[in-house]
């Protein structure tokens, strides 16, 4: 087992102590700055360097060695910020003359892959809401437009009827910006529209007049917070332990059309992305899907 020299657990533990009657850290943290900063004195000591002697590229090293071990960006880039506090503490100090984190650009973290559903997820899903009930009729065809369409929740509870072209199969949305954009639906949703509009939409409007598509039991256009509930309330009863959300939808509509070959920009149109670099997250999760697939039919996967 690596021995920290007394000279750099000596630094540590006053560096320690500074922060904690500087800071009143809790003792969570504390044992959490002491397991860096002793990780780091281990993989210096038996090169000889004392942690006050360290120059950016004794950092670069040992950040490239941290990734060979195959650890995370997060933790590195938590590991580089308490060496940071270190070095930032001890330059007030006097102690040393240069900074040597100050020039070490931080682990890219990368942006987090969303939340989807798989599509016998969505097929029980949709497949959950009471149609007989007129509800659960409005709810389940709200799905099948979230799912047809991948608009945003906010898009889809402020539809207006002159928005939708059961003829054309397309609905007008108008996103982010004001922009707008026309979105195919395809004969599933449509169908349900149609079902909806005809049995479900009178009833909940009780003969109050209204422009607004999905409305609520009070015959007025339906919140985020309402919809949300609804679909959690569905999403439990099918059984779908999986965190979910109106934008979980979204999501896996993109992630759906690319693992069935759709093209990226395609799909960024439909979800009106300004900025293609935001649809190519969904990438990452149809890649997935690709090699699970590779390895699966590949005579060599």
């Amino acid at each position: 087992m690596t021995v920290i020299s007394n000279a750099n657990q000596l630094l540590i533990d006053s560096y320690l102590d500074s922060i904690w009657m500087e800071k009143g850290l809790s003792r969570n943290s504390l044992e959490s700055y002491g397991r860096d900063l002793r990780s780091f004195a281990k993989w210096l000591d038996p090169q000889g360097i004392k942690l006050l002697a360290v120059v950016r590229q004794n950092l670069q090293i040992f950040l490239s060695h941290r990734f060979e071990q195959g650890l995370s960006a997060r933790t590195t880039a938590r590991q580089l910020s308490c060496l940071r506090g270190f070095y930032r503490h001890f330059l007030r100090e006097k102690k040393i003359q240069i900074d040597p984190t100050a020039l070490v650009g931080n682990p890219k973290l990368g942006r987090p892959l969303p939340k989807s559903l798989s599509e016998d997820d969505i097929e029980i899903l949709l497949a959950t809401p009471n149609v007989e009930d007129i509800l659960g009729l409005r709810d389940r065809t709200m799905l099948e437009v979230l799912y047809a369409s991948g608009l945003r929740i906010t898009e889809l509870i402020s539809l207006r009827l002159h928005e939708i072209n059961l003829r054309q199969g397309v609905v007008r949305v108008f996103g982010k910006g004001s922009k707008e954009r026309l979105v195919p639906l395809g004969e599933e949703a449509m169908s349900w529209l149609d079902r909806y509009l005809k049995c479900s939409r009178p009833m909940l409007l009780n003969q109050v007049q209204s422009d607004v598509l999905f409305v609520s039991t009070r015959a007025q256009q339906m919140t985020r917070q309402t919809f949300w509930h609804r679909l959690k309330r569905h999403a439990k009863d099918a059984g779908i332990e999986k965190p979910i959300s109106p934008h979980t939808l979204r999501h896996a509509f993109a992630t759906h059309l690319l693992n069935h070959g759709a093209d990226l920009r395609v799909v960024q149109l439909l979800l009106g992305h300004s900025d293609l670099s935001t649809t190519q997250i969904y990438t990452h999760v149809a890649n997935s899907r690709m090699k699970a697939l590779h390895a699966e039919h590949h005579p060599r996967g």
